[in-house]
Protein backbone atom coordinates (compact mmCIF):
# COMPACT_ATOMS: atom_id res chain seq x y z
CA UNK A 1 0.00 0.00 0.00
CA UNK A 2 1.16 3.52 -0.74
CA UNK A 3 1.28 6.36 1.78
CA UNK A 4 2.21 9.99 1.29
CA UNK A 5 2.08 13.38 2.90
CA UNK A 6 3.43 16.92 2.72
CA UNK A 7 4.32 18.92 5.81
CA UNK A 8 5.26 22.59 6.09
CA UNK A 9 7.85 23.81 8.60
CA UNK A 10 8.45 27.44 9.54
CA UNK A 11 12.22 27.04 9.21
CA UNK A 12 14.91 26.70 6.54
CA UNK A 13 15.76 23.23 5.15
CA UNK A 14 19.04 22.88 7.08
CA UNK A 15 17.22 23.34 10.41
CA UNK A 16 14.49 20.83 9.47
CA UNK A 17 17.17 18.40 8.25
CA UNK A 18 18.93 18.66 11.62
CA UNK A 19 15.68 17.67 13.38
CA UNK A 20 15.15 14.72 11.05
CA UNK A 21 18.69 13.46 11.74
CA UNK A 22 18.55 13.82 15.55
CA UNK A 23 17.84 10.42 17.15
CA UNK A 24 16.53 11.99 20.38
CA UNK A 25 14.04 14.14 18.46
CA UNK A 26 12.99 11.29 16.19
CA UNK A 27 12.40 8.87 19.06
CA UNK A 28 10.36 11.44 20.98
CA UNK A 29 8.07 11.97 17.98
CA UNK A 30 7.43 8.38 16.85
CA UNK A 31 4.01 7.35 18.23
CA UNK A 32 4.39 4.38 20.60
CA UNK A 33 8.21 4.39 20.51
CA UNK A 34 9.57 2.39 23.46
CA UNK A 35 13.17 2.07 22.28
CA UNK A 36 15.30 3.78 19.63
CA UNK A 37 18.99 3.01 19.86
CA UNK A 38 21.93 3.10 17.43
CA UNK A 39 22.62 -0.03 15.42
CA UNK A 40 25.51 1.18 13.25
CA UNK A 41 25.79 4.13 10.89
CA UNK A 42 22.37 5.64 10.20
CA UNK A 43 20.65 2.52 11.52
CA UNK A 44 18.56 2.12 14.67
CA UNK A 45 16.97 -0.73 16.63
CA UNK A 46 13.41 0.21 17.39
CA UNK A 47 10.63 -1.13 19.60
CA UNK A 48 7.12 0.25 19.08
CA UNK A 49 3.82 -0.47 20.74
CA UNK A 50 1.01 0.03 18.26
CA UNK A 51 -2.75 -0.20 18.80
CA UNK A 52 -4.50 -1.18 15.60
CA UNK A 53 -8.20 -2.01 15.91
CA UNK A 54 -8.49 -5.34 17.72
CA UNK A 55 -4.78 -6.10 17.46
CA UNK A 56 -2.47 -4.30 19.85
CA UNK A 57 1.12 -5.33 19.86
CA UNK A 58 4.75 -4.60 20.17
CA UNK A 59 7.03 -4.57 17.15
CA UNK A 60 10.79 -4.85 17.13
CA UNK A 61 12.84 -3.99 14.14
CA UNK A 62 15.39 -1.87 12.39
CA UNK A 63 15.05 1.57 10.81
CA UNK A 64 17.80 2.64 8.41
CA UNK A 65 18.53 5.90 6.62
CA UNK A 66 20.29 5.78 3.25
CA UNK A 67 20.96 7.85 0.15
CA UNK A 68 21.46 10.94 2.32
CA UNK A 69 21.76 14.19 0.35
CA UNK A 70 21.88 16.89 3.07
CA UNK A 71 19.70 18.92 3.39
CA UNK A 72 17.42 17.83 0.53
CA UNK A 73 16.59 14.11 0.61
CA UNK A 74 17.07 10.63 2.03
CA UNK A 75 15.51 7.17 1.98
CA UNK A 76 14.13 5.49 5.09
CA UNK A 77 13.57 1.74 5.32
CA UNK A 78 11.90 -0.11 8.18
CA UNK A 79 11.56 -3.79 8.90
CA UNK A 80 9.66 -4.88 12.00
CA UNK A 81 7.96 -7.92 13.39
CA UNK A 82 5.92 -8.85 16.40
CA UNK A 83 3.14 -11.14 17.52
CA UNK A 84 0.58 -9.25 15.37
CA UNK A 85 2.65 -9.91 12.23
CA UNK A 86 5.26 -8.03 10.26
CA UNK A 87 5.58 -4.59 8.76
CA UNK A 88 8.07 -3.61 6.05
CA UNK A 89 8.29 -0.27 4.42
CA UNK A 90 10.39 2.25 2.60
CA UNK A 91 9.91 5.92 1.95
CA UNK A 92 11.55 8.78 0.14
CA UNK A 93 11.77 12.03 2.09
CA UNK A 94 12.50 15.29 0.28
CA UNK A 95 12.90 18.78 1.70
CA UNK A 96 12.35 21.84 -0.42
CA UNK A 97 12.58 25.50 0.44
CA UNK A 98 9.46 27.56 -0.18
CA UNK A 99 10.25 31.13 0.75
CA UNK A 100 10.89 31.22 4.51
CA UNK A 101 9.42 27.74 5.00
CA UNK A 102 10.43 24.17 4.18
CA UNK A 103 8.07 21.62 2.72
CA UNK A 104 8.81 17.98 3.54
CA UNK A 105 7.30 15.51 1.06
CA UNK A 106 7.04 11.86 2.03
CA UNK A 107 6.13 9.02 -0.33
CA UNK A 108 6.35 5.40 0.66
CA UNK A 109 5.16 1.85 0.50
CA UNK A 110 4.14 -0.37 3.41
CA UNK A 111 3.71 -4.16 3.41
CA UNK A 112 2.12 -6.17 6.21
CA UNK A 113 1.71 -9.84 6.89
CA UNK A 114 0.30 -12.11 9.55
CA UNK A 115 -2.78 -11.36 11.66
CA UNK A 116 -2.43 -7.60 11.21
CA UNK A 117 -2.81 -7.95 7.43
CA UNK A 118 -6.30 -9.43 7.88
CA UNK A 119 -7.56 -6.08 9.12
CA UNK A 120 -7.63 -4.76 5.59
CA UNK A 121 -5.54 -2.34 3.60
CA UNK A 122 -7.87 0.62 4.13
CA UNK A 123 -7.67 0.38 7.92
CA UNK A 124 -3.90 -0.20 7.94
CA UNK A 125 -3.41 2.63 5.46
CA UNK A 126 -5.46 4.97 7.66
CA UNK A 127 -3.45 4.12 10.76
CA UNK A 128 -0.15 4.45 8.86
CA UNK A 129 -1.15 7.91 7.61
CA UNK A 130 -2.31 8.92 11.10
CA UNK A 131 1.05 7.87 12.59
CA UNK A 132 2.91 9.77 9.86
CA UNK A 133 0.81 12.89 10.54
CA UNK A 134 1.37 12.61 14.31
CA UNK A 135 5.12 12.25 13.82
CA UNK A 136 5.37 15.39 11.68
CA UNK A 137 3.03 17.38 13.92
CA UNK A 138 5.34 16.57 16.84
CA UNK A 139 8.38 17.46 14.75
CA UNK A 140 6.83 20.80 13.80
CA UNK A 141 6.36 21.48 17.52
CA UNK A 142 10.08 20.96 18.14
CA UNK A 143 10.81 24.15 16.20
CA UNK A 144 8.91 26.33 18.70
Amino acid sequence: MDISGSYTFEAPPDRVWALLMDPAVISSCIPGCDRFEPNGDNSYRVTLTVALAAITGSYQGVVALSDLVPPTSYRLTADGHGRPGFVKGSSAITLRADGATTIVDVTGKVQTGGPIARLGQRLIGGVSKMMLDLFFLCLQGKLA
